[in-house]
Formats: structure tokens, sequence, C-alpha cells
């Protein structure tokens, strides 16, 4: 099942499609099964059921509505760095053999479609394609034989990242979390209509149509059902945590020269069965 977020006018709906066509309901509407983030913690069953409420709706305008992230508050958003191996190498990092984890705050999401900012303090904004895993299952000490039953589905994020303030600190936490830099969408797609763990897809980032990342998922160093188990050690994970597993080699920083976005780029990142997810870059104003 892939499922939309959005916003239409002042109220907040949830659709159902296929990528293309979508059929959904606003909140005030008869029969509305709730947002996402309320849907996934009552269990897989529930998916289905808003699916059948939601395949009774109106057909949505995809020109006429904000996408939405697809969790727009989620309890943790977890980020991985450095977790494949020409993107540790072109960063100057060894291989890790713990993976990288640090967080994002909420409200440094926006939807696809939404613009992504360039802050006035830098010019160094850069693109980071990624896959995103979304718990639908909680627990703790989870195995990785089991860590795949943990998850609802997955999405799309780009971990736009302001390169300078990255570095500023022995943290990466400032640079992860400027206003508006964390794209997210443009669907939730259910673990269903994937391969086990989103494996073997491929990713692509392109910057005004050139493309500047490509790679599968099934190079992650350490994949979903890894990152799943790992994480489970530290914290018991609960429905509508987000874990966003890394991002490919590529990236503006690394190149010779550095290619970062500026104002007026489009920045997409596709991954195979997902969507693509689209922005357009401006200045702060």
């Amino acid at each position: 099942m892939q499922f939309l977020n959005f916003r239409q006018g002042l109220q907040q709906g949830l659709a159902v499609g296929d990528g293309k066509t979508f059929t959904g309901l606003l909140a005030s509407d008869a029969g509305y099964p709730g947002s996402l983030q309320s849907l996934v913690k009552q269990g897989p069953d529930a998916f289905a059921k808003a699916a059948e409420a939601l395949r009774k709706g109106a057909a949505i305008d995809l020109a006429k509505i904000d996408y939405l992230p697809p969790f727009d508050n989620p309890g943790r958003i977890f980020c991985i760095g450095l977790n494949y191996v020409d993107h540790s190498v072109e960063s100057g990092f060894e291989i890790p053999t713990y993976p990288a984890i640090f967080s994002r705050f909420n409200d440094s999401m926006m939807g696809h479609g939404a613009p992504i900012i360039r802050p006035k303090v830098s010019t160094q904004l850069d693109y980071e394609g990624e896959l995103v895993a979304v718990i639908g299952k909680p627990g703790r000490y989870i195995s990785k034989e089991k860590a795949l039953e943990h998850v609802a589905g997955y999405s799309i994020f780009n971990d736009a990242s302001i390169r300078d303030y990255q570095r500023k600190s022995a943290q990466w936490t400032i640079g992860k979390n400027f206003d508006d830099t964390g794209a997210f969408g443009p669907f939730f797609v259910t673990s269903d209509e994937l391969p086990p763990g989103a494996t073997g897809l491929k990713i692509q980032t392109r910057l005004n149509g050139a493309v500047v990342q490509d790679a599968s998922t099934s190079s992650l160093i350490f994949d979903v059902a890894t990152l799943v188990h790992l994480l489970s050690e530290a914290v018991c994970l609960q429905p509508g945590d987000v874990i966003v597993t890394g991002t490919p080699s590529g990236v503006g920083v690394a190149r010779k020269p550095q290619l970062f976005m500026k104002h007026g780029d489009v920045c997409e990142v596709e991954i195979e069965g997902l969507g693509i997810l689209s922005n357009l870059v401006a200045d702060e104003q």
C-alpha cells in the first residue's frame, strides 16, 4: 500500500494510491482513518483498514495539495552516517564497524515540493539522498532475524546538510538540523510492497537533472535489519520512529570542484518502488 499525507487548504488529509493516482479523505470527512502517525501505533491491520476507507474517498488532485512528510511528528528520527563504503572513503573516514548515529529534529523537515532553504550563514548546502525505514512494532533487544518484523514501511529522505556547520563541531547535530533542510516523502510504502529490508533498490539523486548519486540499497554497510537490531540495544524502538539509513557516494562536499546547492536548483531523490522526492532550493529571506 502506498499512502500520501497531505494538506488541502487548512485541512490535513490522507490518501492511498499507486504513485500516480490517489483517492482519499480530509480530516473532516466521515470515515477519515486518522494520520499515518496514529495508524502505525495501531498495528499492521490498521493500514489495510485505512486503505479500504480511503479508496472510497474522492480522487485527489495532486496539483492542488501540499505534500506533508509521511510522518510529520515522529517520536524519534535516527540518522545514520557513513553507511556506504564509497561514501565513507570519499569523506575521509575509515569504513565503520559500528554505525555513526545522530538525530534530526521534527522542525527541520518538510515535504515533497516544499523548498529546501539555504541559510544566510552558509553557501555549503549539500544533498544526501537516503532510504527511510519506519518502525511499526515496538521492541528492545530485537534480533537481526526478527528485526524486519518491526518495520512498517519505507520512504525517501534528502538529508540536506550545511557542511561548514557540520564540521564546526565534533558532533554533526547542528549542521544536520537547520530549519527546512530535511525533505521527507513523497509517499509511505508498506513493507509488503518491497523486497525484505528494501534491499536491492536503485537509489539516485539528481541536481538540475544531472545524476550526482547512483547506487543500490544493497550496498548499505549496515542494512535495515542490522540498524533495527543495533538501535534496539540502546532504546526500546516505538511505532513511528524513523531511521534515515545513510547516503551513497557523490555528495557535493567530496567533489572536485565542490558542488553545493544554490537558489533555483531542483534536487530529486528517486528510489525504486518509492517514487521521486523533488524539492526546489531557495535562499533564506
